[in-house]
């Protein structure tokens, strides 16, 4: 039986660190959407924007140069998706970031580059 996919709730815009504050100001200042500071110890410039029912999240990440988007797709077999993923030439990329602890995940991307993370719905973890 081949797992199922469906879209998640989570969008990952990783912005170089130049272009970090001006796009999150662009959604609080110009779009007047309420941002919401997400950094922490781990991540040191992190924040949120809610956009219907999905959640971008920008991320600093000091070495790029420019921004790119990363999705989230839930399944209900990690390791039946991996193997179904693979059968049809889909690499898993899980060297992309870490994942946290625990979490059953793994990072994909599609044919244009975009990273994916394929996870459980049940897991509670921001991509």
């Amino acid at each position: 039986m081949s797992p199922t996919f469906r879209g998640g709730h989570n969008i990952a815009m990783k912005l170089p660190k130049a272009q970090f504050d001006r796009t999150v100001a662009f959604y609080r200042d110009i779009l007047g959407m309420e941002v919401t500071d997400e950094s922490s110890d781990a991540v040191d410039q992190c924040a949120s924007v809610r956009l219907g029912p999905v959640t971008l999240w920008f991320d600093r990440v000091d070495n790029y140069a420019r921004a790119d988007l990363w999705l989230e797709l839930f399944t209900d077999d990690v390791d039946a998706a991996a193997e179904h993923l693979a059968a049809h030439g889909v690499a898993v990329q899980d060297e992309l970031e870490p994942f946290p602890a625990g979490m059953d995940a793994h990072w994909i991307s599609n044919p244009v580059g975009i990273p994916h993370i394929i996870r459980l719905a049940d897991d509670k973890s921001p991509a």
